[in-house]
């Protein structure tokens, strides 16, 4: 049986810039079907399963982790999907770490992550929750399975008054999507302490589920990156001059508002102490 904790980033990117950190994965798949989802190489990833004998197998291996270990959870399938309402695979997998000296940095689409608070707020933690735009109606088109965008806020926000570092994930800016509202999201999520932003990157699966929602942008994407983008690994990138121009935006705006940010796989440089926001959770 395959390992749960395993280091992040195995093959060792080149656009990368986390720091060393290990993935942890309650679920296998995602039920959220988000149309741009970077995961759908793993089997039938649009359904969440829970992995087999979870607890069991964390309890053993978070005994072979040094007392300083980080461990980011998660970071392809949710680990809030609709099922752990009901499991609590991951509210008992919080419980197991926190006995354990160890960093955590939870990445999520939930505001089902509000109910954990009471573990989360005693552990070296800080929760990552992805906002990518603020109107229902193009969040029901890209994330038609994840819950609403005001509910999400509503989850930082009621973390942040348990004293819990959170992040925004402003992730991805999306051209024609969501790009022109970047500024509106940052300015409701003002008080996060830290934003990590990107944009979309391509392959052919997400390509075809992203211009089946908005036919209107399938030339436009064409041209925009299998054109005149570049090819980094199997995914299709923006060119340069556009990931920069996009993302100065968000660099712009958090500068205004005073909130520490940083880019995600972009080659794009940043001040702020770790790009995923990592560096909050001591």
């Amino acid at each position: 049986m395959n390992r749960l904790i395993t280091p992040f980033d195995p093959w060792k990117s080149g656009m990368c810039t986390c720091p060393p950190k290990y993935s942890l994965n309650p679920y296998t798949g995602c039920d959220h079907r988000c149309r741009y989802c970077y995961s759908t190489y793993i089997p039938e990833f649009f359904h969440a399963r829970p992995k087999k004998l979870l607890l069991t197998r964390l309890e053993r291996e978070l005994k072979n982790l040094s007392a300083n270990a980080l461990i980011s959870m998660s970071n392809s399938s949710d680990p809030y999907p609709p099922m752990e309402r009901e499991l609590e695979l991951t509210r008992n997998a919080l419980r197991l770490m926190s006995e354990r000296d160890l960093r955590l940095l939870v990445i999520t689409k939930s505001d089902a992550v509000v109910r954990d608070a009471d573990i989360l707020k005693n552990m070296r933690a800080t929760i990552s929750v992805t906002v990518t735009t603020l109107d229902e109606s193009i969040a029901e088109k890209i994330e038609p399975l994840a819950p609403e965008p005001g509910k999400r806020i509503r989850a930082l926000k009621e973390l942040k008054k348990s004293d819990i570092p959170v992040i925004l994930r402003l992730d991805p800016v999306m051209p024609g999507i969501n790009d022109e509202s970047v500024e509106d999201v940052l300015e409701k999520a003002k008080f996060v302490d830290h934003v990590v932003s990107s944009t979309l990157k391509l392959r052919g699966d997400s390509y075809s589920r992203i211009t089946k929602a908005f036919p209107e942008l399938r030339e436009r994407y064409r041209e925009m990156y299998f054109r005149r983008g570049e090819k980094v690994g199997g995914s299709w990138y923006l060119n340069r001059v556009l990931r920069t121009g996009l993302l100065s935006r968000v660099a712009e705006v958090c500068e205004d508002l005073g909130v520490s940010y940083a880019f995600c796989r972009e080659g794009i440089p940043f001040r702020a102490k770790s790009c995923d926001g990592s560096h909050l959770a001591v």
